[in-house]
């Protein structure tokens, strides 16, 4: 089987031989790339680089999972999601990001975070990686917001949080994946 794997792999790899800068910010980096496609033929994609993030899902004993509502600028409306965060931009450690990120945004600190694997939010033109994991054995804290950072953080029942995502009250991505993803893991 790993020879056919490799074999589907070299028959759909597509070779870049070139890369020109669009656009640089603090967050992405637009590339264009030019590739050589499987047929031979030259193909154009348009890339937006991310450094990665990650993303949790706050599991509390009394089966809640700690949420927020926060405003999204993109869609002009306040969205329900788990704690999520991205990897500055030297970062590489991304158990260390999600400690950081649930303390900050949430307050909670965790005994235990679970790896339960990556998600590609928009694998065509995005490189952003979002780690996901599972924390346990919560601490109430303080927040630490950024200072351009504005959210509500609310407890919820994990039940709840399942027919909100089912009933598309909650349409983010990494919060739909990661809590259904939890909830099969878990056997909630």
């Amino acid at each position: 089987m790993e020879n056919n794997v490799k074999n589907l792999y070299d028959e759909l790899k597509e070779i870049q031989i070139d890369r020109e800068d669009i656009f640089e910010g603090a967050i992405v980096h637009l590339v264009r790339d030019t590739v050589i496609i499987p047929n031979g033929s030259r193909a154009t994609r348009e890339v937006c680089l991310h450094h990665g993030a990650v993303c949790i899902v706050p599991l509390t004993d009394d089966g809640h999972i700690i949420m927020e509502r926060q405003f999204r600028y993109p869609f002009g409306r306040i969205l329900w999601e788990i704690p999520a965060g991205k990897l500055d931009k030297d970062e590489y450690d991304f158990l260390e990001a999600a400690k950081r990120e649930l303390r900050e945004e949430t307050g909670y600190t965790a005994e235990t975070f679970t790896c339960i694997g990556d998600y590609y939010p928009s694998p065509a033109i995005l490189s952003e990686n979002i780690r996901m994991y599972i924390a346990e054995g919560l601490k109430k804290g303080e927040q630490d917001l950024d200072e351009d950072e504005f959210l509500d953080v609310v407890k919820v029942p994990f039940d709840e949080v399942v027919r909100m995502i089912l009933d598309g009250e909650i349409t983010d991505g990494k919060t739909q994946a990661a809590v259904l993803k939890t909830k099969l893991l878990r056997g909630l």
